[in-house]
């Protein structure tokens, strides 16, 4: 893949016309976002429509933010109360560990996409399920329910973290069984969240998770 980041700080003067009262010129260094191109080939425009020398995108070199709403009827309701728990009383989720500090709510501990090593990914999948059924059964999943984990199961954070970074602190995320259908809205909207902001592949590209 292909990445590119730029740094633009312009020096702009001002000149005030005539009749205007004021000090000029002036001279100032606007604020400036940093932009990043990449050709990422699983993010869109990947082949540039078989024009490869317009392919790939340009985002912003910011932390994005994913919102999640936990207000009543919100499709992905379940989810968010799962995460919100997580953030504000990471002890009382499971698995059990009085040092949890689930990460993800601020940018000193943001989470980071994790897409090219589907291995891990089905390892963080892997890792939560086994902490559903330890704590709520081989049925767990009765009535149409999933197991959820947060950090996402689509992150470097992801359940099986510990087994990857022996520095890391152990059990620190949250897995529990959840309504399936808001699982999965909740899902679709973290996809739609990955493409719309160009997030890449690794810890170079954080992001926060924000619950209104």
């Amino acid at each position: 893949m292909d990445l590119v980041y730029a740094v633009y700080q312009p020096e702009i003067t001002s000149t005030l016309p005539a009749g205007w009262v004021g000090t000029s010129p002036v001279t100032g260094k606007p604020f400036m976002f940093a932009p990043r191109w990449d050709s990422a080939s699983y993010l869109r425009n990947s082949t540039g429509a078989g024009k490869p020398a317009n392919k790939g995108g340009a985002a912003f070199s910011v932390i994005a933010t994913l919102e999640y709403s936990s207000q009543p009827g919100a499709p992905e309701k379940a989810v968010a109360d799962h995460i919100k728990l997580a953030f504000t009383n990471p002890k009382a989720t499971k698995p059990l560990n009085a040092l949890k500090d689930v990460p993800g709510d601020t940018i000193d501990q943001p989470l980071s996409r994790l897409y090219l090593d589907k291995k891990r990914a089905a390892r963080n999948r892997a890792v939560a399920i086994r902490e559903c059924k330890r704590y709520w059964g081989k049925k767990y999943a009765a009535g149409g329910k999933q197991c959820d984990e947060f950090p996402f199961a689509s992150t470097y954070e992801g359940s099986a973290i510990e087994e990857y970074d022996v520095h890391v602190e152990r059990k620190n995320y949250s897995a529990m069984p959840l309504d399936g259908e808001q699982n999965n809205a909740a899902g679709i909207l973290l996809a739609g969240f990955y493409t719309n902001n160009r997030m890449l592949d690794g810890p170079e590209d954080g992001f926060i998770v924000k619950i209104s």
